[in-house]
């Protein structure tokens, strides 16, 4: 029945990604900001462990399944589940921490959203999803919507035939099994929260509207760009910038390129500007707030704007403090980035997955520059075409979705992969569709196959050949050597180009003191940071640290009782927001370098 059960889940990966390729189901640029109504709140759930919902005994698709919400229609009719008294969960959240029994649950949830619509003729109704973990089965009113593959990333379809006068009904088929064909595969090291994990959108559109748009900063310091219709309509699209100009562009066949003459002031750390950006067509108005500027390599040098820059990040999970869980809210975001800022960062790597547009566009206000990674991460399976079109189509909603986002520096295309040919080859693919879609940013990977030659840790993953940054993964004195031996650790490198040291940390319990050698000690988290900051300050082609992590996030294969507790406990925050002794250790170092470096480029 496993066997079988993974055929069809492959079949459903190739058909959701044939439907997200075509223009019908191309990604609603700026989604939030057009006229829509919420669909959180709470939804009625029914687990189905068996997928009883959706296979018959024989495991073949039923044609009555969940999906179709029946009601007995007599008294002696049988019907073996019922929405209006099964229980709830809320949404935007996953399931495991709304529901003791779901805590480790991986599998089927059905959601189901009634609400009320006043349909208008003239309109068009998208049905929008920030995110569901992992696959999802979208009904409306007994129909067939869609189906997508993948957790992190936002996609839409568009409902207009479907909706009805008055009463909807939604009805979501989620399931978070892990599958070793997956991106990511089934071995990770954090938790896999299941659900309906970001905000649901009915959202209203004219019959032609603008699906996508592009508004950067040109080569020349000009602003350009692009604004795309949907299904290749003409019509007529106004284009306003405050403080830089208006035009109207005609677009003839779908897409229409424009520029600007005058040169807009730049983003920077700094000083984040934001220009507030207007696109009027037949009658909406979408709002958005626009920065612009340039980011490049030169030498071993990261020039933002024209300026040798250096990052000082710190990496974070999309989990929530003060309880934990995914997070869903706009002020779980601001919390975790005021930490991120009392640290002294300019920089955050978003691990391992595409974090939610709130999380991105509030950093970006905050002049933090953004790695922003998909979660192919380990030893997926790089010989599985349909593997590797599963990872280009969260590349490809990824970019989509943030392309606009000015504070976005770092694409990155990996985390810890092995290196065999089949993975060299299948990230090259990555990275050349990374370039195809968007020249304007750095493309980096996260690497950890470093080897000791002459003395020094060597950089020689053929990867490096093809990233714009080095990103190094080095645990020293945590999986190999001690925390004194860090300081004496010598790097060197065959590429010139820039290196993130992109992880290095140790874990601690807050809370739990003793002698500096004592593995999960405050005290031995200090010792490990103390001395990998002294081997940071003499890599001469370091550019960037971003530590592991901001705070203690859950991962089920951390199960160490009084320690860990289905935590990986290498936060400088603990969960419940108290901070450990490296928190202000990694902050004083931070506070002690400028934002800015000495041009070291030749």
């Amino acid at each position: 029945m496993r066997q079988i059960k993974n055929i069809f889940i492959l079949f459903l990966t190739l058909r959701a990604l044939a439907v997200s390729a075509g223009d019908a189901q191309d990604l609603l640029q700026n989604a939030s900001n057009r006229v829509h109504q919420s669909l959180d709140g709470t939804w009625q759930i029914i687990v189905d462990p068996m997928e009883t919902g959706y296979y018959n005994h024989g495991w073949k698709p039923k044609k009555n399944g969940y999906f179709m919400d029946e009601k007995p229609k007599s008294v002696s009719d049988r019907v073996e589940y019922d929405f209006d008294t099964s229980d709830e969960l809320y949404v935007p959240g996953d399931w495991n921490m709304q529901a003791d029994r779901l805590y480790y649950y991986e599998g089927t949830v059905w959601y189901r959203r009634k609400f009320l619509i006043t349909k208008e003729s003239e309109k068009k109704y998208h049905l929008y999803f920030g995110a569901v973990n992992y696959r999802s089965i979208v009904y409306l009113n007994g129909e067939l919507v869609g189906e997508h593959i993948g957790g992190f990333t936002s996609f839409n379809f568009d409902v207009t035939d479907l909706l009805q006068e008055g009463q909807n009904t939604l009805i979501v088929k989620v399931d978070n099994t892990r599958d070793k064909d997956g991106v990511p595969t089934i071995n990770t090291d954090w938790w896999n929260y299941g659900g309906i994990t970001r905000s649901v959108l009915l959202v209203e559109t004219p019959q032609v509207f603008v699906q996508d748009y592009s508004i950067q900063l040109s080569k020349n310091n000009t602003v350009e760009g692009w604004v795309k219709l949907n299904n290749n309509n003409a019509g007529k699209v106004e284009i306003a910038i405050e403080g830089i100009g208006k035009q109207v562009v005609q677009v003839k066949a779908g897409k229409a390129s424009f520029e600007f003459d005058k040169s807009p002031k730049h983003w920077s750390l700094d000083d984040p500007y934001l220009y507030q950006v207007t696109l009027s067509c037949n009658g909406e108005n979408i709002k958005d707030e626009i920065g612009f500027k340039s980011i490049a390599v030169q030498g071993q040098d990261i020039m933002l704007n024209g300026e040798s820059v250096f990052l000082k990040g710190i990496s974070i999970h999309e989990e929530a403090p003060f309880g934990t869980g995914r997070v869903t809210t706009r002020e779980q975001c601001k919390i975790l980035l005021d930490w991120a800022k009392e640290l002294g960062c300019n920089y955050i790597r978003l691990a391992h997955y595409p974090h939610s547009e709130t999380m991105v566009r509030m950093a970006e206000k905050m002049g933090f520059l953004i790695w922003s990674e998909i979660p192919v991460y380990w030893t997926i399976n790089y010989d599985n075409p349909s593997t590797y079109s599963n990872a280009e189509n969260q590349l490809v909603e990824m970019i989509t979705r943030d392309k606009n986002r000015v504070g976005i520096g770092l694409w990155s295309v990996a985390n810890e992969t092995p290196v065999i040919d089949s993975r060299n080859e299948f990230l090259n693919k990555l990275i050349k569709k990374t370039r195809d879609l968007d020249p304007t940013r750095l493309i980096c990977a996260a690497l950890n196959t470093q080897k000791s030659k002459n003395g020094k840790n060597l950089i020689d993953d053929p990867l490096g050949e093809y990233v714009d940054v080095i990103g190094i993964n080095s645990y020293c004195g945590w999986y190999g050597g001690t925390p004194e031996s860090c300081s004496s650790w010598e790097w060197a490198t065959k590429f010139k180009k820039p290196m993130i040291m992109s992880e290095v940390g140790a874990g601690a319990l807050q809370g739990y003191h003793g002698e500096e050698n004592v593995r999960w000690t405050e005290e031995y988290q200090s010792a490990v940071f103390h001395s990998n900051i002294e081997m940071l300050k003499n890599i001469d082609f370091l550019r960037g640290v971003s530590p592991w992590i901001l705070m203690d996030f859950r991962s089920p294969r951390r199960s160490l009782k009084n320690i860990q507790n289905d935590f990986n406990r290498k936060g400088l925050i603990s969960e419940q927001g108290l901070k450990k002794e490296s928190f202000f250790i990694l902050q004083n170092y931070y506070n002690s370098l400028p934002n800015q470096m000495k041009n070291t480029a030749k």
